[in-house]
C-alpha cells in the first residue's frame, strides 16, 4: 500500500460522509467544500505525518468537520488534528498559543494553511456528559475563569458579530415570536455598547462534550477545553452552550425554567461573571440559536430555544 493508502485508512468513512454534507458557502472564504476537502484528506494526513514525524498509535476519532489521529513521536503521544476550513474554526490556533495550556488543551505545532494542529493528547473518552449536571456546570465555569483573559489583537468581535446577527432576525418573523426579536434587537444594542463587550478572549462553544479529561499521571488538570470557536467578547456569551446540551435533564414547565436558570447560576458564579450579563448574553445567544436551528429546519431545536428565551426572561 502507499503511504495515501495507509493514510485514507485513518479516515472514518462516517466522518468522510458527514463533512461532505458542507458546502462550500459554509467554509472558509474561498475554501473547498466539505467533500472536496475529504477527497484531498488522505494525501494531506500522508503529508503532515511525515513532514512532522509522527506515527499513528491507534483508532482516529472525529466530529462533523475535523479528524484527530492519536500519533507517537519521538516515543511522546499527541493528538493530529486535521479540520475542515471554516470561520468558526479558523481562531482555534491563536487562541489556543494565547492560553498555552491554562485551561485548555496545549497546542505543540501549527500549520493554519493545511488546518493542522499538534496537541497534546487527552482522555477522547472521558468527557463531561458522564457528570452530574450540576457538577459539570462548575467544571466549566472554572475553565471560563481561566480562558476569559483579555483578548489579544485579531480576533474576531463579539460586538459585531451580534449586530450583524441582530440586523438579521427579522428574517425570522413568523418562526420566532415579535416580542422575543425585539427583546433580543434592544439587548443587543445595550450589550454592544459597552466598551466591555469585546474585552475578553472567549471560547463560544464549551459545551459538555468540549470538555476533555487529561491523560493519568500528565501532571496536567484534571479537565480541559478544547475546539474554541474563539472572538474577543464578553464572558456572559460563553454560558448558553451548557443551556442547549443535555436539554433532556431539563424537564417541563416550572422544572424547566428553574433547572435552566440553575444552570447558568451555577456556571456564572464559578467563572465570576455577573448574573445579570449572564442572563442577557444567554437570552441574546439563544435567539441567535433559534434562527440558525430555523434555517437549518430544524425545528425542534427552534423549539427548544423559545423554551430557553422563555426561561431566561425576566
Amino acid at each position: 500500500m502507499t503511504r495515501t493508502e495507509d493514510a485514507a485508512a485513518l479516515v472514518p468513512e462516517p466522518f468522510v460522509t458527514a463533512v461532505g454534507r458542507h458546502s462550500a458557502q459554509q467554509g472558509a472564504v474561498d475554501g473547498p467544500s466539505g467533500q472536496q476537502w475529504a477527497d484531498r484528506l488522505p494525501r494531506l494526513l500522508a503529508d503532515l505525518l511525515d513532514d512532522w514525524g509522527l506515527v499513528p498509535s491507534g483508532p482516529s476519532t472525529a466530529g462533523s468537520s475535523a479528524l484527530v489521529v492519536p500519533v507517537l513521536r519521538d516515543g511522546d503521544t499527541f493528538a493530529l488534528k486535521l479540520a475542515w476550513p471554516h470561520l468558526e474554526g479558523r481562531e482555534e490556533p491563536l487562541a489556543l498559543r494565547h492560553w498555552d495550556g491554562h485551561g485548555a488543551v496545549r497546542m505543540v505545532a501549527a500549520d493554519p494553511s493545511r488546518g493542522a494542529l499538534l496537541l497534546e493528547l487527552l482522555d477522547g473518552a472521558k468527557d463531561l456528559t458522564g457528570v452530574a449536571v450540576d457538577l459539570a456546570c462548575e467544571v466549566v465555569g472554572a475553565l471560563l475563569a481561566e480562558l476569559n483573559v483579555p483578548a489579544p489583537q485579531g480576533f474576531r468581535r463579539l460586538s459585531s458579530f451580534a449586530c450583524e446577527q441582530a440586523a438579521t432576525l427579522t428574517e425570522s418573523e413568523g418562526l420566532l415570536p415579535r416580542r422575543m426579536i425585539e427583546r433580543t434587537t434592544a439587548l443587543v444594542r445595550e450589550l454592544t455598547s459597552d466598551p466591555a463587550c469585546d474585552a475578553v478572549l472567549v471560547h463560544t462553544d464549551l459545551h459538555y462534550e468540549n470538555v476533555l479529561a487529561s491523560l493519568p499521571a500528565s501532571g496536567r488538570p484534571p479537565w480541559l477545553a478544547i475546539d474554541p470557536h474563539a472572538m474577543a467578547g464578553h464572558p456572559g456569551f460563553e454560558i448558553q452552550p451548557l443551556l442547549r446540551n443535555r436539554a433532556d435533564e431539563l424537564g417541563t414547565g416550572s422544572a424547566f425554567r428553574y433547572l435552566t436558570r440553575r444552570r447558568l447560576e451555577i456556571c456564572a458564579e464559578a467563572a465570576g461573571i455577573h448574573e445579570d450579563e449572564a442572563l442577557a448574553w444567554s437570552y441574546v445567544h439563544s435567539a441567535f440559536q433559534a434562527r440558525w436551528a430555523a434555517q437549518d429546519g430544524d425545528h425542534d431545536a427552534v423549539s427548544l430555544h423559545i423554551a430557553l428565551l422563555k426561561a431566561l426572561d425576566g
